[in-house]
């Protein structure tokens, strides 16, 4: 297992990353605008659907839904990435459980976590430029699949970590992950300084069940924030271009967020076991 030099430089890079968030990417600075414009254009319907996938995402919120994956493929995955770094057959190392996941080396986490960003992203760009094809027609299909896919990453990342995402608490961590990967300076920092003593405050997630009572604004701020990348989407046949580009964007932002708040958790939990040896 890691030294306690080791985990204080992750734990350090962690920081340094936290710090960098604070540049306002150039879609942030342009505004919410365009969705205002999108929201007259877009046919009533078409708005329904966006407003029943984001009612399916509260369920997710409150009892799991269908956006709750299963683990036992995330497992696996983790078992193979396992047994290549090791160099051991996957029958020596058998993950039967998340509690398991907890135990392994950080390097074996990140990289299991580093290849499942990597597969969805390429899985979210294929379906942009698929959904891109039809214009403002496909758009209202795009946003709920994009919202679902960044949900299901974020919950594949937890295991990676050795989190259960079935576990409402758990559940309330994916979101705030969601939320944090299109928030502005503001919110960054806010979301972060929520996040802060998540690993080690008993209190922290029962504070954070009160912040999410207004789940329904987490998911409109998290639409409304796509702003011009998703009007670009509407010009039919280039939007298979703006349709990948923009979605490989959304899930590679989200990726990075989870996969950095949950292993500085995991780093966090760590050291904290390491001054309990000493005590």
């Amino acid at each position: 297992m890691e030294t306690r030099e080791v985990l204080l430089q992750e734990l350090h890079t962690i920081r340094a990353w936290e710090s960098e968030q604070k540049d306002l990417w150039f879609w942030e600075k342009i505004g919410r605008l365009p969705f205002q414009l999108l929201d007259r254009l877009t046919p009533k319907f078409l708005n329904t659907k966006i407003s029943e996938a984001l009612n399916e995402l509260g369920n997710y919120l409150q009892a799991g839904g269908r956006y709750l994956i299963s683990e036992s493929g995330t497992l696996r995955h983790i078992e193979e990435v396992y047994s290549r770094i090791e160099g051991n057959h996957p029958a020596q190392k058998h993950i039967a459980v998340i509690e398991d996941v907890g135990l392994l080396p950080l390097n074996i986490m990140d990289q299991a976590a580093d290849e499942i960003v990597q597969s969805r992203t390429t899985l979210a760009g294929l379906q942009g430029a698929t959904t891109g094809i039809g214009g403002i027609l496909t758009l209202a299909i795009d946003i709920p699949a994009v919202l679902g896919l960044s949900l299901k990453t974020i919950q594949e990342l937890a295991i990676c970590y050795g989190y259960d995402p079935k576990i409402k608490q758990e559940r309330i961590f994916t979101i705030k992950c969601m939320q944090f990967s299109s928030a502005d300076i503001v919110g960054k920092k806010a979301i972060l300084e929520e996040l802060a003593d998540y690993a080690v405050n008993e209190k922290a997630d029962a504070q954070m069940i009160s912040q999410l009572q207004g789940w329904r604004e987490v998911f409109a701020t998290y639409r409304d924030n796509w702003g011009w990348k998703k009007l670009f989407q509407l010009i039919p046949i280039a939007g298979i271009l703006f349709g990948a580009w923009i979605n490989r964007g959304t899930l590679k932002d989200v990726g990075e967020a989870a996969k950095m708040l949950y292993r500085k958790r995991r780093i966090l939990e760590r050291l904290r076991e390491l001054e309990q040896d000493d005590k």
